[in-house]
């Protein structure tokens, strides 16, 4: 699940300002509507999308899951569905891979969403770093394969909400042209 920093200027009764920062979610319904936005998927085309990963979902669903946060019908994404449909992206962009099938994550980070989304689109370092540019966010080629190593490796780093947003921003000018 990703987050976005918002700053707040608050005015007391004295009037004195503050500038606060405050925490905004950005959860796997967010990055599941802009990535629908961005390919321009159906619903019933999320549904199969869903299916070749496994999942048997109803639109009522892709429904909820789609609707904003403040509205009534919402329903949060949890992250092994979020999982079951990045990896049946995965299926659908580049067909299904032989032999055992890969398990949903239970806990997913924004590395996982990142590489998953790389993976779909098989894109190579170059790739992902011109589609960064295309959102005005600059790194290196080892400033990003940090984001793809393993947790527990020296060289790892975190993928911030940040770079993730930046990222599907980028896919949205390079794909929509937008």
């Amino acid at each position: 699940m990703a987050f976005t920093v918002a700053l707040v200027i608050i005015t007391n009764n004295s009037g004195i300002e503050a500038l606060y920062s405050c925490v905004i979610f950005m959860m796997n319904n967010d990055v599941l509507r802009k990535v629908r936005y961005i390919l321009d998927l159906s619903d019933k085309k999320m549904i199969e999308i869903f299916g070749l990963a496994g999942l048997k979902v109803t639109r009522l669903q892709v429904i909820q899951w789609l609707k904003k946060e403040d509205d009534s019908d919402f329903r949060k994404c949890i992250d092994e569905n979020f999982a079951v449909f990045l990896n049946g992206l995965i299926v659908q962009k580049r067909g299904k891979k032989e032999g055992e099938q890969p398990v949903p994550e239970k806990k997913l980070t924004n590395n996982i969403i990142f590489r998953k989304l790389n993976i779909a689109f098989s894109f190579k370092a170059e790739d992902v770093l011109e589609v960064l540019k295309l959102a005005d966010l600059n790194l290196g080629k080892h400033e990003l394969s940090a984001f793809f190593r393993k947790p527990n490796h020296k060289n790892y780093r975190a993928c911030k909400d940040q770079v993730l947003r930046n990222f599907l921003i980028g896919l949205q000018i390079k794909l929509r042209g937008e």
